[in-house]
């Protein structure tokens, strides 16, 4: 079903889902859910690029759906404080400034830390698990669950057309390092009072069995770090507060000092430990500008950069250009994060920079350093028996993880039919407890480049990646049409060739003979400019086996 935006019907007394991200894809979660033409974003995430969307710094989600809404939405509610949930908030609120942001206490204090630097003074509401807030006309309950950063919370939403239960992240860790389970009495209480439709994170729904306890990692962390003998530096998200309390309690049991490198990193733990989210022991931490001071053996740098992020801390040191961190023999690299699907290369690439320095790199590939935050198999069939829900939705995650989530809930007893596998742009209607698929409006990706956003076209990431794998090849000419006469050129310039512009030679009089013969039949400049293009272009596909973008300037004196 490809139904346009404009020939939905109106949702009338239904609650309507939209998803604007995160499905058929690992990031930019973003649902909305609307209710009597008043509407509520269920997060707000980003999605980081891949290598063949060169330049582009995030991708968000599809709020071009929202601009001519913006004064309906009651507010922004968020389940947790990672990027791929949160990392959307300015753009949104740079649309409409006033919506009011909802979510825990760490949640919304990595938000408005993140919002400070667009010069945003956001409407904050602070809830925590078991508090109820009726925003838009809809109950929402907060039902508290583990993942891999504290405070994260699920969302049952309780509407008289039929109840709604959004996870967010979620694992069932049955000994959490804060000490914060999984609600599953909430769970089974939204069970019996009724769950319409389950909205379920599918990240790991391939995986056999129940994911590790955080507490398993923390004796592999410990040996590494123990057993070092030169530097250490140790990669994670910035906002995984669990890991690096790990790593703090670490370098303390081997007497060594913790520098936090990384803009996100320094400011999210500081928030994490104003509020009490992470707890570091006196002396412990030092600015990296007096790490020179302690001994090597004894230096602990906690940094960004786990995914290859090219500008992050750990590209730069495996590049040799950060200005204070250098690594070589005798160091070691710990990779204390998960690898996002998409980021393979990168990461691989980034592994074998390091180690040609000499450093020991430690990754998820040969130690276990890392659990995953999100749900096993084991846990997501725990979660449809005590839930029994009518409908499934799975969301987050790509169309495998989707399609394997929906498998579970038909084995747990969901019919099939009532199986909804969305995709961004998914119109889904929720009436008198029964959930449809209804269609679907246009969906595309809004790329943020530097101070741009929404500015760069599917066309021009396409040039981009010409000239990043074929290459530039510019040719100019100045001719005299009324004489008919070439006046100077053909010039040719390449750029990003391996060829030496000398190669060029071999095709220049047929580029010259092509122009003389555009010029002869009384071609416009446009005419004549195609003429060099079409005689390089051939060669060059014959000749070199390349398509390189063609760029032809002819000038008429």
């Amino acid at each position: 079903m490809n139904t346009e935006i404009q020939d939905l019907p109106d949702a009338g007394e239904a609650v309507r889902i939209v998803p604007l991200g995160g499905l058929g894809e690992v990031g930019r979660n973003c649902n909305v859910i609307e209710y009597k033409g008043k509407i509520v974003v269920a997060d707000c995430g980003v999605l980081f690029p891949e290598e063949t969307q060169p330049g582009v710094d995030l991708i968000l989600p599809n709020l071009d759906y929202l601009e001519d809404k913006l004064d309906r939405i009651e507010a922004i509610v968020l389940t947790h404080g990672h990027e791929d949930h949160i990392g959307a908030v300015p753009y949104l609120l740079k649309m409409r400034e006033d919506i009011p942001v909802v979510g825990s206490q760490l949640t919304v204090a990595f938000v408005e830390a993140k919002l400070s630097e667009h010069r945003i003074k956001p409407v904050i509401h602070v809830v925590r698990e078991g508090d109820t807030m009726n925003i838009a006309g809809m109950d929402f309950e907060f039902i508290a669950v583990n993942h891999s950063i504290p405070d994260a919370l699920a969302m049952f939403i309780k509407t008289p057309e039929g109840n709604i239960l959004i996870t967010g992240d979620f694992k069932m860790d049955q000994l959490p390092l804060d000490g914060r389970l999984t609600d599953l009495r909430a769970f089974a209480a939204a069970g019996e009072e009724g769950v319409d439709v389950f909205m379920c994170d599918s990240t790991n729904a391939e995986v056999p069995g129940f994911v590790s306890s955080e507490a398993e990692i923390q004796p592999v962390i410990d040996r590494v770090i123990g057993q070092a003998t030169g530097q250490i530096v140790v990669a994670s998200f910035a906002s995984h507060v669990h890991r690096i309390q790990q790593v703090l309690n670490a370098a303390v049991r081997n007497e060594k000092k913790v520098a936090f490198v990384g803009r996100s990193m320094v400011r999210n733990m500081m928030i994490a430990e104003e509020l009490g989210y992470l707890d570091v022991p006196p002396n412990t931490i030092v600015d990296i500008k007096n790490m020179d001071g302690i001994p090597a053996n004894k230096r602990v740098y906690m940094s960004t950069g786990s995914q290859g992020e090219p500008m992050a801390v750990l590209a730069r040191i495996a590049n040799r250009n950060h200005p204070r961190i250098h690594v070589g023999e005798g160091d070691t690299v710990l990779f204390a994060s998960s690898l996002i699907p998409g980021n393979e290369n990168s990461v691989f690439r980034l592994i074998n920079g390091l180690i040609k320095l000499g450093a020991q790199v430690v990754h998820q590939g040969n130690a276990k350093v890392h659990v995953s935050g999100h749900a096993a198999q084991g846990e997501l069939l725990y979660c449809y028996n005590i839930l029994r829900p009518a409908y499934a939705i799975p969301i987050h995650g790509e169309a495998r993880h989707q399609v394997a989530n929906a498998g579970i809930a038909i084995k747990t007893g969901v019919p099939h039919d009532n199986v909804i596998l969305a995709e961004n742009g998914s119109v889904i209607d929720v009436l008198d407890g029964k959930a449809q698929l209804i269609g679907q409006v246009p969906f595309h990706n809004i790329y943020v480049d530097g101070s741009s956003v929404g500015d760069i076209t599917e066309s021009e990431l396409k040039d981009r990646q010409i000239l990043s794998n074929e290459g530039f090849i510019a040719i100019f000419a100045v001719v005299d049409n009324r004489s008919k006469n070439i006046i100077t050129g053909p010039h040719i310039q390449a750029r990003a060739m391996a060829e030496d512009d000398a190669v060029f030679d071999d095709i220049l009089p047929d580029v010259t003979q092509a122009l003389q013969d555009a010029l002869n039949k009384g071609s416009d400049t446009y005419g004549m400019q195609q003429a060099m293009r079409r005689a390089i272009g051939r060669w060059a596909s014959r000749k070199l086996r390349r398509s390189p973008m063609i760029i032809p300037t002819v000038v008429d004196i």
